[in-house]
C-alpha cells in the first residue's frame, strides 16, 4: 500500500496520524485519456495525484468548454465536492498515464478536523485559487485577445535556465489548447503568436516556446490593464 506521507499535501502535517487513515483511501492508475471526473457528477472524493498530469476544463451556459488548468504531480482537485457536497461544476482528464490516491469526503473531513495544519494549508491553496481566478477574470473582462495570450503566455511560462530573462513554455501547447484558455478561435491564436514573431517577442525551439523578453509583455498587459480603466 502507497503512503500519504508521500504526498505533498499531506507531508507537513505533524499533528495527524496519518496511519488511521490510510486504509481507507484508494490507489488507483489511470491512462491517458481517461476521465477522472465529469460535469454534474454526484461524487465528492478528492483527488491527490502521485504521478501524472490531468487538465480541468469548465463549460459555460452555452456549452462551450474552457481550460480552466492543468495540474501535474503533487497537486490535488476535488476538494470542493468534498466540502459542499455539490455536484462537480468542472471536467477531469488524464492528460497522461496518472497514479492518483483518492481520498472520500468523509475521510477528508475528518483529516481536517483532527490537523489544524492541513485546515490551514488547504485555506491557503482556496485563497491562491480564488486569486488566480479573479485574475483571470479581470483579463476576460478588460483585454483583448492579444493581451489576454501574453498573460497566458507568461503563466505558463517557467525561467529558461541559464537563459535570463527569456521564459519557456514547454512542452509548447497547441494552436486549439492556447485558444481554449484563453477564450477564442484557434486561428486567432496562430495569427497572434506570428506576430509576437515579427516582433522578436517569442520563438520556437524543439519543445518549447521561449519568450525572449518577458519584460516587455508584462509592460504590455500593464498598460492595456491601465488604458481599459
Amino acid at each position: 500500500m502507497q503512503s500519504l506521507a508521500a504526498i505533498p499535501f499531506f507531508k507537513s502535517a505533524t499533528d495527524l496520524d496519518l496511519k488511521k487513515f490510510e486504509r481507507r483511501c484508494v490507489w488507483k492508475k489511470v491512462e491517458e485519456g481517461q476521465i477522472l471526473v465529469d460535469f454534474e457528477d454526484q461524487s465528492s472524493d478528492v483527488y491527490f495525484l502521485a504521478s501524472g498530469d490531468v487538465r480541468i476544463q469548465i463549460r459555460t451556459a452555452g456549452g462551450k468548454e474552457v481550460i480552466l488548468a492543468d495540474m501535474r504531480t503533487g497537486e490535488y482537485f476535488g476538494e470542493l465536492a468534498a466540502i459542499d457536497g455539490v455536484a462537480r461544476s468542472a471536467n477531469v482528464t488524464a492528460l497522461t498515464r496518472a497514479e492518483i490516491c483518492i481520498v472520500g469526503a468523509t475521510v477528508f473531513r475528518e483529516m481536517l478536523a483532527a490537523s489544524p495544519m492541513l485546515s490551514e494549508k488547504l485555506m491557503r491553496l482556496l485563497a491562491a485559487r480564488v486569486r488566480d481566478l479573479n485574475t483571470r477574470l479581470l483579463e476576460h473582462t478588460v483585454l483583448d485577445i492579444r493581451h489576454r495570450l501574453y498573460a497566458e503566455l507568461l503563466r505558463l511560462s517557467a525561467p529558461r535556465p541559464n537563459a535570463a530573462p527569456a521564459r519557456i513554455v514547454s512542452p509548447p501547447p497547441v494552436h486549439h489548447v492556447l485558444a481554449a484558455r484563453v477564450g477564442c478561435r484557434r486561428e486567432q491564436i496562430t495569427r497572434e503568436l506570428s506576430a509576437m514573431k515579427a516582433e522578436n517577442l517569442m520563438e520556437r525551439t524543439r519543445g518549447a516556446i521561449v519568450l525572449l523578453n518577458p519584460d516587455t509583455l508584462r509592460q504590455r498587459i500593464a498598460q492595456a490593464m491601465r488604458d481599459a480603466g
